[in-house]
């Protein structure tokens, strides 16, 4: 019996070869679910893993119980809670020098990893990320694990995927389940982790995607559960039945909320530009933004960290009105300093804190602004929760299943999806923008979700153009061109002067219909040259092509090397350039509705 195993183990590790599971995955929906299952219980592992180390650090710098939550302890030593972000932050400033020598290259995240990279992502950046997280959230920062989380995780997703070497559209979802594992894992939430990857990550929702991205979030809770347990479920009484007159007031409540989130957003981008334009080196920033937090810690110990002990407690107490806005500012300021600093995290968690104390403070206001209002402070807590992280984070259907699956009452959940859509409306015409999203606009980078575009960059005017051009002299007589270019030679000839630069563009066919007979005087060839401004760049994509003809309404432009030498390297048609485009669309559709 056992012989007959042993024989039969070369077998088994043919079939384990990358090839052979390549195979299985592309030609089987099944392969790539069970890809996805592993993805989701390693995205367990390290979202437990990162909460772990997290707080051991909380514990042995701040001395907090093992089963207590930094933002919510009590009797913090004064000059610990001052000096621990400053420690943290200087830590990330020599971190960031050591990685400004070793790595040039900006750090991709999980969306702009699926919309210009077709999901590839550098495992070893991935685990930079998390470490820089644990020490910044360690330390005190107000900023919470979800973004290492999410970053760790489809790291480890992008490494397997390509490990199997799988095609581009498989790796995107694999992506997606890395993240729908990390959010899963982070609020014990498999619907909200799936709609994460689908809304943000992967940027669409399909059929070929649903069951990996569902069967990853699932896996992921279940492992953190083993090693975590339900540690941000909300126990909120029942509120009964939902009646018409409670939805006007979640309405305004969302679009409050997109409002702050607005202003949330900004403030983070203005602290991030008031850095670079000083002169303090971004080794210095972290640890100064450190004495602000800490300082502010000093106020209120419930800025420390992500918030979720805070969270709790403030839904559970009530709060005179200054104590709310009070600790709302200097949340928001604490988060604005943190991020803008250069400490490494996101904004989810402080959206969903922040969105929670707008909710109670437009409670107070209810029974003045809306006559029939009767709904407890906590219920408009848990739907300002969902609105504020709606408009920074996105993901209207994510953050409708995190309020119905952290709280489990459905009603609730009724009144969040009407706060985040008029939330998320509000946003998307005012702003246009997420947090993420925001950040790469002013990077310059023209991503507004994580649609797969990077094919589109990929399809340049380089690779479109033809290199074979005809090429005249400026200063070229009629007669001379006419013998050099016969009618139907070709429909264009690219004109240059003598140092070979770009001058434009002479149809033939004009040529040939100028007057011929000595009693009318012919005209000049400059007079036939077009476009002399209007040229191609080798860099542009298909898209940026395209709007260059439509522009300039030309059927044909010249490529040149740059705007300063100009110099030509070929000629691109419209039509051809259509044509490309078209067809390389139409086969990423394909692939995405599973046809390849």
């Amino acid at each position: 019996m056992l012989k007959h195993i042993a024989d039969r183990l070369p077998d088994l590790r043919h079939l384990l070869h990358p090839t052979q599971l390549r195979v299985l995955i592309r030609r089987s929906e099944f392969g790539l679910i069970v890809v996805a299952a592993v993805v989701g219980v390693l995205a367990g592992l390290a979202v437990s893993a990162m909460s772990f180390a997290a707080h051991e650090l909380q514990i042995l710098i701040f001395h907090i119980e093992p089963g207590e939550r930094l933002s919510a302890a009590a009797d913090l030593e004064p000059m610990v809670t001052l000096w621990a972000p400053v420690v943290g932050g200087v830590i990330m400033g020599v971190l960031f020098m050591i990685l400004r020598k070793w790595r040039k290259k900006p750090m991709v995240d999980p969306i702009e990893a699926n919309a210009l990279h077709g999901g590839r992502l550098h495992l070893t950046d991935s685990i930079i990320v998390a470490v820089q997280n644990i020490i910044s959230n360690g330390f005190g920062a107000s900023i919470g694990l979800e973004a290492g989380y999410t970053q760790l995780s489809s790291g480890i997703a992008s490494k397997l995927g390509l490990l199997l070497q799988l095609r581009r559209q498989d790796l995107r979802i694999l992506v997606g389940c890395g993240a729908a594992g990390a959010i899963a894992s982070a609020f014990h939430a498999p619907l909200t982790g799936a709609f994460y990857a689908f809304e943000l990550i992967i940027g669409t929702y399909t059929a070929v995607s649903l069951a990996p991205v569902v069967v990853s979030a699932l896996a992921a809770t279940f492992v953190t559960r083993i090693f975590i347990g339900d540690a941000f479920l909300i126990d909120i009484d029942s509120i009964g039945t939902v009646v018409p007159a409670d939805y006007p007031p979640a309405v305004a409540l969302g679009i409050i909320c997109a409002g702050g989130g607005i202003l949330l957003m900004n403030g983070v981008s203005y602290v991030e530009e008031l850095a670079r334009k000083s002169s303090i080196s971004p080794i210095y920033r972290p640890a100064l933004g450190g004495i602000v937090v800490g300082l502010l810690a000093l106020i209120d110990t419930r800025v420390l960290s992500a918030g979720h002990g805070a969270l709790h407690e403030s839904l559970n107490q009530h709060m005179a009105i200054g104590a709310v806005i009070g600790l709302l500012l200097i949340k928001s300021l604490a988060s604005a300093i943190s991020i803008g600093a250069g400490f490494r995290g996101g904004l989810f968690f402080a959206s969903l804190f922040l969105g929670a104390l707008i909710g109670k403070l437009f409670a107070y206001a209810t029974p003045f602004l809306f006559a029939n209002a009767t709904l407890a402070p906590a219920t408009y807590a848990i739907v300002g929760m969902s609105a504020l992280s709606v408009a920074v984070i996105g993901g209207p259907l994510t953050m409708t299943f995190l309020a119905l699956e952290v709280t489990g009452d459905f009603p609730i959940t009724t009144l969040a999806l009407a706060a985040v859509i008029a939330s998320s409306v509000v946003v998307r015409t005012t702003f246009g923008y997420s947090f993420a999203t925001w950040r790469f606009h002013l990077r310059g980078e023209s991503i507004r979700s994580a649609h797969d575009i990077g094919w589109i960059r990929n399809l340049t005017v380089d690779k479109l153009m033809r290199a074979d051009v005809k090429t005249a002299k400026a200063g070229m007589t009629l007669e001379d061109f006419r013998k050099e270019f016969p009618l139907g030679s070709t429909q264009r000839v690219i004109v240059i002067d003598e140092t070979d630069k770009y001058v434009g563009i002479i149809l033939t066919p004009e040529i040939y219909a100028a007057p011929t007979n000595s009693d009318e005087e012919a005209p000049d060839l400059s007079s036939f040259i077009r476009f002399k401004n209007d040229v191609l760049l080798r860099s542009m994509n298909a898209k940026q092509a395209a709007a260059m003809f439509d522009r300039t309404e030309a059927e044909a432009l010249a490529v040149v090397n740059n705007q300063i030498e100009r110099k030509v390297v070929g000629q691109l048609s419209e039509s051809h350039t259509l044509r490309r485009y078209t067809e390389e669309l139409d086969r990423r559709r394909r692939e995405v509705s599973g046809e390849l």
